[in-house]
């Protein structure tokens, strides 16, 4: 069968394929530990539940307007006012089946073929590929663990073109954990506003900030920024609801009735019983997301010094999101391997230890842990990996 052209530009998710490869390990009776999944391990808090429940019960299973339920436009305009201060309209707002839904929708409906998109790397592993599917060209700008992975003004001019539509900003960063300050993004916003370069800001993480760092959103610099961003957030992260699948973007009006418009020929609207779930999650209450974030903190700080002592290996502490992303070049190469992701595949094989290269990341170097897991779990596979490295290191 022939193929669309765009389908074989496509790679697959390397943290979704690695959480399938270690799955099929632990189906066959091995005792796995992954570290490659970007969700967290505690379950949906009950209030939400309950709210789900009772949709369900109450009939509220039928479809919904495609860009969400009115009440859950007014909980998450609730929300952006609360937390960064925001005025946003209904019209403003779309929600989607997840965040990187969103993220979709928001490429299909903004990119013309040939359309750039600057990507600073290391990125989410889907950014590139989102871009591509619109027809649109993914131009990734390398940042470096010196620099604390960011962008600068310098680093822009040297991407932008006349095709140039759009910057992605991902802060707290997915994979490196690191949090753009207000200054550093005051200058980025005003590049962009020069150059009519529209801000996609996903802020998925933004809840989970530690050791007395601070999330602010570009689009809190003024209302000429707020107007040339597109904020990206769902509750999958902050409220533990990855399997729900509900995201939102929050922009102009036009933008979010094109990207309405794409997903009314395509998902229709979020699955309703999750919206109803999502109302609970944004009006109800947020102790929850406070003691998540909490023991995030505990693990960050506990296994943190534990990985920067094994040889070879250097990371910056993250400030953000729930990753490690340490380079460990020195190491896979002092163990013999060609590549850092064949000596992750062998960690898999041997040790049974899941972590995902750091290719898919656009940063071959590296490697990136998650610890939403436990803390038993995460010093149990960074014990594993202690052994593998002494195991093999010529």
């Amino acid at each position: 069968m022939q193929l669309a052209d765009r389908v074989s530009t496509i790679t697959p998710s390397s943290t979704l394929a690695i959480t399938a490869k270690a799955g099929e390990l632990a189906a066959q009776g091995f005792d796995v530990i992954g570290l490659g999944a970007g969700q967290p391990d505690f379950n949906t808090p009950e209030f939400i539940i309950d709210a789900a429940c009772e949709a369900v019960k109450a009939g509220h299973t039928k479809y919904t307007p495609t860009a969400g339920l009115p009440a859950l436009k007014q909980a998450i305009i609730k929300k952006l006012k609360r937390d960064q201060g925001f005025d946003f309209a209904p019209n403003e707002i779309i929600v989607g089946s997840g965040a990187k839904h969103v993220l979709y929708l928001l490429f299909q409906a903004l990119l013309n073929p040939g359309d750039e998109v600057i990507i600073p790397s290391p990125f989410w592993v889907s950014y590139p590929e989102q871009v591509k599917l619109a027809d649109g060209v993914p131009v990734t700008l390398v940042t470096s663990q010196d620099h604390h992975f960011k962008i600068t003004v310098s680093d822009l001019e040297q991407k932008v073109t006349e095709k140039t539509r759009a910057l992605i900003l991902n802060s707290p960063s997915n994979p490196t954990g690191m949090i753009y300050s207000k200054e550093e993004l005051a200058s980025i916003a005003a590049f962009c506003l020069a150059h009519d370069i529209l801000i996609i800001s996903d802020e998925i993480y933004e809840k989970l900030v530690y050791n007395g760092n601070k999330f602010f959103s570009i689009a809190q610099l003024s209302e000429a920024v707020k107007a040339n961003t597109i904020i990206i957030n769902g509750v999958s992260k902050s409220h533990a609801m990855t399997g729900w699948r509900i995201g939102y973007a929050a922009g102009e009006a036009a933008l979010i009735k094109a990207m309405t418009n794409v997903a009314s020929h395509s998902t229709s609207n979020p699955a309703s019983v999750s919206q109803y779930a999502a109302i609970a999650a944004y009006n109800g209450p947020q102790e929850s997301v406070e003691l998540m974030r909490e023991a995030f903190e505990k693990r960050l700080n506990t296994v943190y010094p534990r990985l920067i002592s094994l040889p070879g290996v250097s990371c910056l502490k993250p400030q953000g999101a729930f990753y490690l992303f340490p380079n460990i070049a020195e190491t896979s190469a002092a163990c013999g391997f060609q590549s850092v992701s064949d000596w992750a595949g062998a960690l898999l094989e041997e040790e049974k230890v899941a972590v995902v290269p750091g290719a898919g990341f656009g940063a071959p170097e590296h490697i990136r842990l998650s610890y939403a897991t436990s803390l038993e779990k995460f010093e149990a596979a960074l014990d594993r990996i202690e052994n593998f490295i002494h195991q093999h290191k010529k």
